[in-house]
């Protein structure tokens, strides 16, 4: 039985929601703490910086030492952070519910998403029939800004023909729920990650279930007008919402 969804589009994040997360993000930091000390004489620590972001602001202090050496490092960063998300891919596979959820979600005649920090090649080699199944991917070589940046899920949501407020974003991580939000779209949480569904609630999606089955399940059986957030004390199997 195929229910109606109201909504115009559901994008996803791609790592943790769709595949196994299994991107080693310390190795990955610590990568670019190494090319980064070819240039600079002490190598302040990522202090809770992801990778990207971490990348940025050593680029940053480079190019107040050296400017010529900031595109010697953010080439090699690039080439080493690619280097690692592909070999990463060769070891992941896409969670067992994926495929399912996502043809619900087309007969119900939503439009889907993806949006990744993760590069293209990567994420393709995981889920090499993903345009079978998405109107749209926009990797992190794809993207002029990628989340948190609300730009990354309105390019998604532009090439799918979709208004914010009528779309939902999901993701295993707070970044994702923010991204949502910042870009004016509801949000679900997951906890098919490495984020419970308790810290997820603390950020207040409006959705939250384990995973894109159960998630996809929930919009089928009770629509997903009603906007809100999660309530405290409430985490469960099922979901949370803000009634």
């Amino acid at each position: 039985m195929t229910y109606r969804i109201p909504l115009d589009a559901v994008v996803f994040d791609f790592d943790g929601t769709l595949a196994e997360l299994v991107i080693d993000f310390s190795a990955m930091k610590d990568l670019v703490a190494r090319f980064a000390a070819g240039h600079l004489a002490e190598v302040p620590p990522a202090d809770g910086l992801p990778a990207l972001e971490y990348a940025g602001r050593l680029a940053g202090r480079i190019a107040a030492v050296s400017p010529e050496a900031v595109e010697a490092f953010s080439r090699d960063v690039a080439r080493g952070i690619r280097d690692q998300e592909i070999e990463a891919a060769a070891k992941a596979r896409l969670f067992p519910a994926t495929r399912k959820a996502l043809a619900r979600l087309a007969r119900a005649k939503v439009k889907v998403g993806i949006i990744t920090r993760n590069c293209r090649a990567a994420v393709l080699t995981v889920f090499p029939d993903l345009a079978d199944y998405a109107g749209v991917l926009v990797a992190r070589d794809d993207a002029a800004r990628v989340k948190p940046d609300p730009r990354h899920l309105l390019d998604a949501l532009g090439v799918l023909g979709a208004r914010p407020e009528r779309s939902l974003m999901v993701g295993d991580h707070p970044m994702d729920i923010a991204t949502g939000r910042a870009a004016g779209a509801r949000t679900a949480g997951v906890a098919s990650g490495r984020t419970s569904l308790e810290e997820l609630a603390r950020h207040g999606p409006d959705y939250l279930a384990p995973d894109v089955g159960a998630l996809v399940a929930m919009l089928e059986q009770r629509g997903a007008g009603a906007r809100g957030g999660a309530r405290g004390g409430e985490v469960g199997e099922e979901s949370l919402r803000r009634g």
